[in-house]
């Protein structure tokens, strides 16, 4: 009885922090991916440097289609396994979407990361427990400063942290540029590691520029062959069963869809 309250307790802290929760997201994303993909993103020597190495940004720009998101939720799939069996280490993510831009202001994504980080606690830290007692006397939520301030000290629990935000271009309007301010300051009192993907926008990509390494999200051949054979099945039975015949098709769409992986899908 008293686990259960106190559980309950546990999750009345965080729902107030924020409702906002990106795992059904991540789920979702993570399992569109066919087995085999995004290989090329892990196995690079500037994703390896940048999971090794602590305060790294790793700055992942991509045309429309090519495969950012997806490729975010590969990256933190990844982490997860990596370090599954060490809690001393904080994987928190968000997903910009501009559907969903009016519960995604600057400070409900810093609401969410904190959130995610305290979840990676086994209970919850005496301040924010302060925090919460004060603002429920006064039924408010916490202030950005008080968000910021927050993930600090929590992050100090952690030996390492990466923060992973995707497609950036799509923050709401307006608030863009003071998340990525607040981010990068972030990042630097807290020696996080940042991943982030975006389109190719010139005032994100100077945000970047000198403070981080950059790779091209691209969706590479062998990525799209291995969606492609996944789906050979779909095809009728005189195309799978002629090797030459689905090589040449295969060759061909490759071309055709010039490394995006959503004109690719959309043609199922």
């Amino acid at each position: 009885m008293v686990s259960r309250q106190h559980d309950q307790d546990r999750q009345a802290i965080l729902d107030w922090i924020t409702p906002i929760d990106y795992a059904t997201e991540q789920s979702d994303f993570i399992s569109r991916r066919q087995e085999g993909t995004g290989q090329w993103l892990l196995n690079s020597d500037q994703f390896q440097n940048w999971v090794a190495q602590s305060n790294q940004t790793l700055f992942c720009p991509g045309i429309p289609g090519a495969g950012k998101t997806i490729s975010s939720s590969i990256v933190i799939e990844d982490l997860y396994t990596k370090f599954q069996n060490n809690p001393t280490v904080g994987i928190v993510y968000a997903y910009c979407n501009f559907r969903r831009q009016h519960e995604q202001k600057p400070v409900d994504l810093f609401a969410s990361l904190l959130k995610q980080l305290i979840q990676g606690l086994p209970s919850i830290p005496q301040s924010i427990q302060r925090l919460y007692e004060e603002h429920q006397q006064k039924r408010t939520r916490l202030l950005f400063d008080e968000i910021l301030q927050a993930l600090q000290s929590v992050a100090a629990d952690y030996s390492k942290t990466f923060i992973i935000i995707d497609a950036l271009d799509e923050c709401r309007e307006g608030g863009q540029k003071r998340f990525l301010a607040e981010l990068l300051n972030l990042q630097a009192r807290i020696a996080a590691n940042l991943f982030v993907t975006s389109r190719f926008i010139p005032e994100i990509e100077k945000e970047f520029k000198g403070r981080s390494t950059q790779l091209e999200i691209r969706a590479s051949d062998e990525d799209l062959k291995s969606y492609m054979d996944g789906h050979m099945l779909n095809l009728p039975s005189f195309v799978s069963r002629n090797e030459n015949l689905r090589k040449e098709i295969e060759s061909a769409i490759i071309k055709a869809v010039d490394g995006m992986y959503v004109s690719l899908m959309l043609s199922e």
